[in-house]
């Protein structure tokens, strides 16, 4: 029988054995401690690719939106130019009417016995120059003028009187009146009427 002698001290073989100990536990907590990075990382890395994607998302919206701006801008470009080609068209039509209406009134307040030479527009009004048989046909002219809802505000500029054969006075006149566009007492434009009647 053979007897076998432990000849390494018991406390050397404690701290070798404590060593073990350490050195696995250190390892355990390495890898654990690893584990625990590769999980966060991986976390990490699935927000920050989900909200990569949120993001691309909301950019291809935005530049979804600004290009419907652009076109409702184009939209709204068009629309303007339309407007203001309406505008000319009404004005032109406007303009035209007034100007009908202007002659048929200096015509319809025409008294008789008053012939007119000249009718000559500027900024400050509609100058008409003429003949009349006597000052009361200018008087009767103008007041047919201030009843006139085409006119406003006659103004005698200039009468001059002359003698003819037989003792017949003639005057020479030039009156100056506003032309209104449009009637002040709410007279209808006879082709506006024509127009909505059709309607």
């Amino acid at each position: 029988m053979t007897t076998r002698i432990n000849l390494l001290d018991w406390r050397q073989e404690r701290r070798a054995r404590r060593k073990q100990q350490f050195l696995t536990m250190l390892g355990i907590g390495m890898v654990a401690s690893a584990s625990i990075v590769g999980l966060a990382w991986t976390s990490v890395s699935g927000a920050v690719s989900s909200q990569q994607e949120r993001n691309a998302y909301l950019q291809r919206q935005i530049d979804e939106t600004k290009q419907k701006i652009k076109e409702i801008e184009e939209l709204e470009k068009v629309k303007a130019s339309l407007l203001a080609r309406m505008r000319v068209i009404e004005e032109l039509q406007a303009s035209r009417a007034a100007s009908v209406h202007f002659f048929d009134e200096v015509v319809s307040t025409l008294p008789e016995g008053t012939n007119l030479r000249a009718i000559k527009q500027a900024p400050e009004g509609v100058t008409l120059t003429g003949t009349a048989e006597s000052n009361g046909r200018i008087s009767t002219y103008m007041k047919n003028i201030d009843a006139s809802a085409w006119f406003d505000e006659p103004r005698l500029v200039e009468i001059v009187t002359k003698e003819q054969k037989q003792k017949l006075r003639r005057g020479d006149f030039q009156l100056q009146v506003k032309a209104l566009k449009k009637p002040s007492d709410g007279t209808a434009d006879p082709e506006e009427d024509g127009a909505e009647a059709g309607q």
